[in-house]
């Protein structure tokens, strides 16, 4: 950002992980956001270790306190989750103000809840609003665009699989565990016959070509289905897969398919946790620098035609960073991009609308994530 703006970033959550990683990588870009939150002593230490920035104490649960604070043209960036619980008032305080908004929300439910709540209302303010900006899902998103793009017209069907290299288990934190536990009781909107339709997460497994290995995935939910079907109407089928592990997907789809049946009967609840137990062991923390360093991201499109037996039309592979390194670099780039913009997308908009395919793969590129 250059100093002779008057707009500002405001940063809801930067004394949190995630809120960590963005703060460092907006800093590293020359950017000085306004930090926000409810704890005033954690606010201002970490404000003064970092040179004096500006904060302020804010509730995020009443978007009034959260709106006195911005103005048209700011950028209000939130990593404050469960975002279901915690993130709609934050989200109804930038559309009312005009201010644009980034989010770093796993959980596709809020995003489309989102998209119906504040969509109208943005638009009306000029308020650009671009929830899930962070490893879910702008890497999916991207490869998706770009191997639809190359297949053309034919294109009918998008496979999205998110992988990892390294020593994941410990490149992973507790929270993450947790949010892939509770997510195999939760429903995995994808994209079929042209409309969204709710599937059992794990439900299916897939196989993916990556460097001569064959690599299985299950089922999750994505973005890049509430997003890529109205940029290639001719896709009928569009679905998001994760082979963070892949010999656990075909067990995971069996104790997806058990914990399904037991959290429906009465009394099940008990038991179904004691079954997904075991996904949430691991080390205990956030991975650090040098955990972060032993592990890239990996994301797979493909995309084919309607004829089966036919080989895939085009196939896209991205590889970059860890999933928390990315997530800090996008949102910051986000930030920075949108900071003081007027004009163009405005609303609750996907990545490729609101930057231009081009300028998303450059600055991707620039992060560290590109093809392969």
């Amino acid at each position: 950002m250059t100093p002779e703006r008057n707009n500002r970033v405001l940063l809801l959550g930067a004394t949190g992980y995630t809120g960590g990683l963005v703060l460092a990588a907006l800093l590293r870009r020359g950017a000085r956001p306004v930090l926000a939150g409810r704890n005033a002593a954690a606010l201002a230490a970490l404000a003064e270790r970092h040179g004096g920035l500006d904060h302020v104490v804010v509730d995020a649960a009443q978007p009034a306190s959260l709106q006195r604070h911005l103005r048209r043209g700011d950028v209000l960036v939130t990593t404050v989750g469960p975002f279901e619980r915690l993130g709609y008032p934050v989200a109804e305080a930038a559309a009312e103000a005009g201010a644009h908004y980034v989010d770093s929300t796993g959980e596709v439910g809020f995003v489309r809840t989102l998209r119906d709540r504040y969509d109208e209302r943005a638009r009306e303010t000029g308020a650009v609003m671009l929830p899930a900006f962070g490893y879910d899902y702008v890497p999916g998103i991207l490869a998706g665009t770009l191997a639809a793009r190359r297949a053309g017209d034919a294109v009918s069907a998008l496979d999205i699989g998110y992988f990892a290299t390294g020593p994941l288990w410990r490149g992973i934190s507790h929270g993450t565990r947790t949010t892939m536990r509770d997510g195999l009781t939760l429903s995995s909107p994808t994209w079929r016959g042209h409309r969204l339709v709710d599937e059992r997460t794990a439900s299916r497994v897939r196989g993916f070509d990556l460097r001569g290995h064959r690599k299985s995935a299950f089922l999750v939910s994505g973005t890049e289905v509430l997003f890529l079907p109205s940029d290639f109407p001719s896709l009928t089928e569009l679905s998001v897969y994760n082979g963070w592990f892949p010999t656990l997907s075909r067990p995971l789809s069996l104790i997806s398919a058990a914990a399904n049946t037991l959290v429906r009967v009465p009394g099940g609840r008990p038991l179904t946790d004691a079954l997904t137990l075991p996904l949430t062991w691991g080390p205990p923390g956030d991975p650090d620098t040098t955990e972060r360093a032993r592990t890239r991201s990996y994301v797979v499109a493909v995309a084919s035609a309607d004829t089966p037996g036919q080989p895939p039309l085009a196939e896209v592979h991205l590889e970059g960073p860890s999933a928390y390194t990315l997530t800090g670099e996008l949102m910051a780039w986000a930030a920075e991009s949108l900071v003081g913009r007027s004009g163009g997308a405005a609303g609750v908009v996907g990545p490729v609308e609101t930057f231009g395919l081009e300028a998303l793969e450059v600055a991707c590129a620039g992060m560290g994530l590109a093809a392969v």
